[in-house]
């Protein structure tokens, strides 16, 4: 006998069973509009990447038209030049100074001349590639040039053979080291009797078209009887030194008590050496000096290359500082300070010749066409004009 269901049991019972097919009717029309709506997108994504597709196409046909055009091929052809004046350019520089200083220490140069006006005849043409191979052989040329030239320097014979130095005066001496023979220019002066005085042909800081005067200038003007260049600087005819000429930018205090480039030079790690009344000090940075004006004059170069007896520089990659050159030096033994020149050395023979002399402390000084000495006259020099000078005067 089949049970018969309460009348109320019934009635949940087919609520139940419509509230399920309610549900699953909207589930499904809900499945179906995110179908049709994800079918939308993709549709439209689709037509949007037709079109993305097709303006690529157009770009590229219009660059590929853009690059067959004459003005694009004549700006390429523009960028090239601009590179290869940038190069040859700097390779031009470099060789014309090599040249002059070639012409330092050699009178006839004119196959040098004539090869370097060659190559700027080339380089009017636009013949870039050709001029930069001649400017790469005639730089190779000079610096065989300056090997015969080093190598044919021999010391006179008059040159007094000796490892001592004078006490006063001057004296050309053979100096026999522990790396070679040199021959050194020496004049001594005693602090005792002897002031040491910075003279600059500008009044202040200079940094283009600065001022100078020749070595006897400065003796005259001081009433000297003996003096030696200075520091280095930027000679007018060196192309690198366009917008900067006859300037230098290392710490220097003149015999009137001015400082010259105090500003940048308050952290300068460039060596210095201070002339005080019957004393001479050399320091190793010129942050160490303050801007005392109790002094008689300093002055700032580099580098410095004998501390305490002690060779204190064994050479660099520099290459003006390991060729060969007429070099200016300031230096002491005791309370004697020298001033001189060393031939045919590097600045690192420079450190080996004076410690060889029995020097204390030895700092550089500009070489090459900026060498000048005096002792009742030129003893190396004149050499091209200089900003400043060290000078040996009576007291």
């Amino acid at each position: 006998m089949t049970p018969i269901l309460p009348k109320n049991s019934f009635h949940r019972f087919t609520v139940i069973v419509v509230g399920s097919v309610v549900i699953g009717l909207v589930i499904s029309v809900f499945i179906i509009v995110s179908w049709m709506k994800l079918q939308k997108k993709l549709q439209k994504t689709e037509n949007e990447r037709v079109i993305l597709q097709a303006q690529v196409a157009s770009f590229s046909g219009e660059l590929a038209k853009l690059k067959s055009d004459d003005q694009y091929q004549k700006n390429k052809k523009l960028e090239g030049d601009i590179s290869a004046i940038e190069t040859t350019y700097s390779q031009t520089v470099s060789t014309y100074e090599d040249l002059l200083q070639l012409k330092e220490n050699e009178k006839d140069t004119r196959i040098f001349d004539i090869a370097f006006a060659n190559i700027l005849t080339l380089l009017s043409d636009r013949e870039y590639a050709t001029a930069a191979a001649d400017l790469t052989k005639l730089k190779g040329d000079i610096a065989s040039e300056e090997q015969k030239i080093i190598s044919a320097f021999t010391i006179p014979v008059h040159a007094t053979a000796s490892n001592t130095p004078p006490t006063n005066g001057f004296s050309q001496q053979s100096v026999t080291t522990d790396i070679g023979t040199f021959l050194v220019d020496l004049i001594a002066g005693d602090l005792g009797t002897t002031r040491v005085l910075v003279d600059t042909a500008s009044d202040g800081t200079c940094t283009n078209n600065c001022p100078a005067k020749s070595l006897g200038d400065y003796v005259a003007g001081s009433g000297a009887y003996a003096g030696v260049n200075g520091g280095y600087f930027c000679p007018p005819e060196y192309p690198s030194c366009a917008g900067k000429t006859n300037s230098f930018d290392t710490l220097l205090m003149n015999k009137n008590k001015v400082y010259f480039n105090s500003d940048n030079n308050k952290f300068s790690v460039v060596p210095a050496v201070i002339f005080g009344s019957g004393f001479i000090r050399f320091v190793g940075q010129s942050l160490e000096w303050g801007r005392d004006t109790s002094i008689d004059s300093m002055i700032a170069n580099q580098p410095l290359v004998l501390s305490s007896g002690n060779i204190n520089f064994n050479g660099n990659s520099d290459p003006k500082m390991s060729s060969k050159s007429t070099r200016g030096f300031v230096a002491n033994k005791g309370s004697t300070v020298y001033i001189g020149m060393i031939f045919n050395a590097s600045v690192s023979d420079m450190g080996h010749v004076l410690k060889t002399l029995g020097m204390e402390n030895g700092l550089n000084l500009d070489d090459g066409g900026s060498a000048a000495l005096w002792f009742n006259g030129y003893k190396v020099g004149p050499g091209r004009n200089l900003p400043n000078a060290i000078l040996l005067v009576r007291k």
